[in-house]
């Protein structure tokens, strides 16, 4: 079963609000779809458990207990979760001063963000420790080097292999048996590639891998298991190829 969750698009500072962080978690029971929307106040995304998936325009951004997703206000986007997903969700005001941009940007959710995080949740905190974690939180939130993130073409021409690579991130189809199936020089693609993502066919297919095994990972699946389905022939060729399109190791974000 699959539920889908209709929100409103409402622009950044529409809704006028008392608080300067505001917490909000949930455990969803079934696979989960929330259909664009956007909030008049500043969202920091992360999970305490599993992954999620939230969709900026073209862009694709993959959420973990590790990597959270800044989100400004009256940003439209959607998202999705599978069942069992722990998400949270904080809630700063709009005019809020951070070292964020205004645009999405992925946030290392690091033991001491998290830490402070969790202390805003406790309900007897006193308005004075509250004043101290909020200014603390807006001090270490900073954008991280890191970021799950797949740019996805949006033309007819490229359509069909964008369509069957995240259907099945294994596909071991190059470039050049792409553009034998679909007609076309290896040439016009990687042009093609390059102007609609701005990086290669071959990063790319690696992106859309690390997102996949990602979302595996989260789920507690095993490396080798993992490095199989997103079609890699030993778990230490995943690994590399994870370390160069992410920054770090796989078991960052294998559920424990």
């Amino acid at each position: 079963m699959r539920v889908t969750r209709e929100l409103p698009a409402l622009a950044a500072g529409e809704v006028d609000v008392s608080f300067v962080i505001k917490a909000y978690e949930e455990v969803v029971a079934a696979d989960t779809a929330w259909t664009e929307h956007s909030h008049p106040w500043h969202e920091l995304l992360w999970n305490a458990h599993g992954a999620s998936t939230a969709v900026v325009g073209s862009q694709v951004w993959c959420i973990t207990p590790t990597l959270g997703l800044w989100m400004p206000a009256g940003q439209l986007h959607s998202a999705s979760a599978v069942a069992g997903t722990s998400y949270r969700a904080h809630f700063f005001r709009h005019g809020t001063v951070s070292a964020l941009p205004d645009e999405p940007v992925a946030v290392d959710i690091t033991p001491l963000l998290r830490l402070l995080l969790d202390r805003l949740g406790e309900p007897d905190l006193p308005p004075r420790s509250r004043d101290v974690t909020e200014a603390m939180v807006l001090d270490v939130l900073r954008p991280s080097p890191r970021a799950l993130l797949v740019q996805l073409p949006t033309s007819a021409l490229l359509r069909p292999i964008v369509d069957a690579v995240r259907a099945d991130p294994s596909d071991q189809r190059t470039l050049t048996g792409w553009a034998t199936a679909l007609g076309c020089s290896a040439r016009t693609l990687t042009r093609a590639f390059r102007t609609e993502t701005g990086t290669t066919f071959a990063r790319w297919v690696a992106s859309v891998r690390a997102q996949h095994a990602v979302h595996l990972l989260a789920r507690g699946f095993e490396v080798d298991v993992v490095a199989d389905a997103v079609g890699y022939r030993s778990a230490s060729a995943f690994g590399a190829a994870f370390r160069r399109t992410t920054g770090t190791t796989p078991g960052r974000f294998r559920a424990r």
